[in-house]
């Protein structure tokens, strides 16, 4: 059984669970049937819903490791949260605290922080360490789409 998301309607606040493979569709408000856009910012995953949420997504996962104390962190959580904003039904965005999981950032051989990372399918399509923008995460998502589209 896949883990689910809860997240709040903005039409009534009614709770709801997103099953993870959901994450980048429409849904529907339990409650009051409002539509629930597809999940535009980024989620905070430990090793269980990172591993479930890159095994059920149909859609590229970027992935931002992190830790609170990195400066060049904190300048690309803005980065970070455009994409997610911006690639909403396209894609799903990550965020992995390399303090709180650092078998994590172990398996993916993250040595520099902020380090990010593309996965299709489950599978790794780019990793890079460094501070970059909005738009070179963005293209890294386009380019794993069209990839797995073929």
């Amino acid at each position: 059984m896949t883990g689910s998301l809860v997240r709040v309607c903005p039409g009534c606040g009614a709770k709801n669970r997103t099953p993870y493979e959901h994450l980048s569709h429409l849904g529907h408000c339990g409650a009051c049937k409002a539509t629930l856009p597809p999940m535009a910012e980024p989620i905070d995953a430990d090793t269980a819903r990172f591993d479930e949420i890159i095994g059920a997504s149909p859609v590229p996962v970027l992935v931002d490791f992190w830790a609170p104390w990195c400066g060049p962190c904190r300048v690309a959580g803005p980065q970070v949260k455009k994409v997610a904003e911006t690639m909403a039904g396209r894609a799903v965005v990550l965020k992995v605290n390399t303090d709180q999981q650092p078998d994590l950032a172990q398996r993916f051989h993250v040595q520099g922080i902020p380090n990010f990372l593309v996965l299709s399918r489950g599978q790794v399509v780019s990793q890079q360490a460094g501070l970059v923008d909005a738009q070179q995460m963005q293209r890294w998502l386009e380019k794993a789409a069209t990839t797995a589209a073929r």
